[in-house]
């Protein structure tokens, strides 16, 4: 492997070299992950920078989604579009562990950066190619954004969330991008491993979809014996609702009306209303649904019973008006006295937590660690995903400025004279 000058050789990671050509957030999630184990990613962007360091920012090529999404690396200029550019990242990677990409499909045959070109130059590459639809069906090749894989995977349904017209709104969180980051990572990480015993590269892939509906949990799973229960009715329900012209709103509301609603389990797994602000019940087993039971003294639930039947009508009717009491009893105290009780008899439940609160909570804010940066000063960041001891996971620096390293890395991996350099920068090739 590579050596890398970036970690130290403790770090999991350390001495794997990773070229990331990337944009927005799943190679860039992907490539974060792979930085805080130790390995050094070296991203390549365009002349004038990836177009998402000046989204909505004040201080120019370096945006906060940028910075998020980038930190630990280095940026390398590169116009992939000159052929002089071209030739510096094949003569690259020979020294390269790692490459790592998510451009839209046919982009990286047109640049020369495919893995069968790449693989040609270094047999034991590791390619990971995150794309929006798979290799396979009559959408492959087409690109996608997260919004849309959500919406083809389910997710958006999932949340059956609708604006003042009825129409869809996508969650809030990107759960296409960022899992398929991690996927991504977890990927190149037993490919490393792989390669380490058998000497062979390997070339993967992940979709943006795929992801999505691995989120979508037992939902997107048929099964013929336990969807008799619930499944099914629904399904049939739906398909009558779609035949009689339903709207978008009816059909996801299917769904909430027999499936949700009705579960005795969605009583204590849930969100509610206190006096000044939200809570969530988050219990799964019985011991934990008894615990909330004791803190807001319930005595006479009988979801828990043997027998209980949530689909039946009367159960049903049982469930709702748990339901309410619920509600009523949660808006008598605050947050803050409801949580106090809850810790107390050991039941999980917490505040809803703003996200812009994190940094300062008691407990969020031990996730936090702290980055300086050339360009903004101090900022604080989320810890790494993974922590190991005694291996360190920790990212080095904050996201690189435009073309920070590209001498250092056309030097020290593509073994550059200077005089080369100053040709391809004159050329306009690199930055």
């Amino acid at each position: 492997m590579a050596t890398s000058a970036q970690h130290p050789p403790r770090s999991p990671l350390s001495g794997v070299r990773v070229l990331e050509f990337s944009l927005v957030f799943s190679a860039p999630y992907a490539g974060v992950q792979l930085a805080d184990l130790g390995a050094e990613v070296i991203k390549v962007e365009p002349p004038g920078g990836e177009p998402f360091r000046n989204l909505g920012t004040p201080v120019p090529g370096y945006a906060k989604n940028f910075q998020w999404a980038n930190r630990g690396k280095q940026s390398l200029v590169i116009d992939l579009k000159q052929s002089e550019g071209r030739e510096v990242v094949h003569r690259l990677v020979e020294k390269i562990d790692v490459v790592l990409i998510n451009y839209r499909p046919g982009v990286a045959e047109q640049l020369g950066i495919d893995y069968e070109t790449l693989s040609a130059i270094k047999p034991d590459l590791i390619y990971a190619d995150i794309n929006g639809f798979g290799s396979e069906g009559p959408l492959a090749g087409l690109p996608a954004s997260d919004i849309v894989a959500q919406a083809y995977g389910g997710a958006v349904a999932l949340d059956a969330k609708l604006d003042e017209s009825g129409a869809p709104v996508g969650p809030a969180l990107p759960v296409g991008d960022l899992p398929s980051g991690i996927a991504a990572a977890m990927g190149i990480s037993a490919a490393l491993y792989r390669r380490e015993r058998t000497g062979e590269g390997q070339c993967l892939s992940v979709s943006l979809l795929r992801t999505v509906m691995h989120m979508g949990f037992s939902h997107v799973m048929v099964e013929p014996v336990n969807d008799e229960v619930l499944r099914d009715f629904i399904v049939r329900e739906i398909e009558r609702r779609r035949d009689a012209g339903g709207s978008y709103a009816d059909l996801v509301s299917v769904r909430t009306e027999l499936g949700i609603r009705g579960s005795p389990m969605s009583l204590y797994f849930s969100g509610y209303r206190a006096k000044n602000g939200g809570l969530v019940l988050g219990a799964l087993t019985s011991s934990n649904r008894e615990a909330i039971r004791s803190v807001l003294g319930i005595h006479d639930d009988p979801s828990d019973e043997p027998g209980f039947d949530g689909s039946d009508p009367e159960n049903q009717k049982t469930v709702e008006a748990l339901r309410d009491r619920i509600r009523a009893s949660l808006m008598e105290k605050t947050v803050e006295e409801w949580m106090q009780l809850f810790i107390e008899a050991g039941a999980p439940a917490a505040p809803v937590i703003l996200p812009e609160d994190l940094a300062q909570h008691p407990q969020t804010s031990m996730h936090f660690m702290e980055l300086e940066s050339e360009i903004t000063g101090p900022q604080k960041q989320v810890r790494p995903l993974v922590e190991l001891t005694p291996s360190p996971s920790q990212p080095r620096s904050a996201a690189p400025v435009i073309g920070a390293h590209s001498e250092r890395v056309l030097t020290e991996v593509g073994g550059y004279a200077q005089s080369e350099i100053r040709t391809l920068q004159e050329a306009g090739v690199i930055e």
